[in-house]
């Protein structure tokens, strides 16, 4: 009893996070609010617009362990989970996966597919789509922000932020925000996770 008292404070004074993220049958880790929807690019983003939010599409991989340091180092932190439930709404896709997509053009395809008309070739990689479709344009078309890769908290929180405030149509950009966020957190004495 005092050897798991010990493990549980240990725990919580190291922030070390006591399970390891769920791993679903096609192998990638899951988070319990992510969507999950019939890959309809047009209907996801419809559906995540009558909720407030925004489309994002998070492209993983069966043993990325880049996928699954973001899983359990950065989407489990409350402050970028809280965030991003709030303001967006996440599906989650498999680079190598078969299951339907319907493109915003139109066009059937495969997961897999879908990954290489879109140019895709890191995981974790996420796709932002605007707040309407747009008429005849595929997804990567469309997006107005891909985050190729894996990042600490303060670098992927502050994408979030960013596409969140529409930063890329302002004069701003990603960099220039980021840069600028740290600063701010530096300045009140918030300790920078990039």
């Amino acid at each position: 009893m005092i050897r798991i008292f010990i493990v549980l404070a240990v725990a919580m004074v190291f922030h070390i996070p006591l399970q390891a993220a769920e791993v679903g049958d096609d192998g990638l880790h899951k988070q319990d609010w992510f969507a999950v929807t019939f890959r309809d690019i047009v209907e996801d983003i419809e559906t995540a617009q009558e909720s407030g939010k925004r489309l994002a599409m998070i492209f993983e991989q069966r043993g990325c362990i880049y996928c699954k340091e973001v899983h359990e180092k950065v989407l489990i932190d409350p402050e970028v989970r809280d965030f991003i439930q709030e303001n967006f709404m996440v599906v989650q896709y498999n680079l190598y996966g078969d299951e339907e997509v319907i493109d915003s053009d139109g066009e059937n395809l495969t997961e897999k597919t879908a990954a290489r008309k879109w140019g895709l070739l890191f995981t974790p990689s996420i796709l932002f789509m605007p707040e309407t479709p747009m008429d005849g344009k595929d997804a990567k078309e469309m997006a107005v922000a891909v985050m190729p890769g894996a990042f600490r908290k303060g670098t992927f929180l502050d994408m979030f932020k960013w596409v969140h405030q529409k930063g890329y149509n302002g004069e701003e950009t990603f960099q220039q925000f980021h840069a600028r966020s740290i600063r701010e957190r530096a300045a009140a004495g918030v300790e920078n996770t990039d």
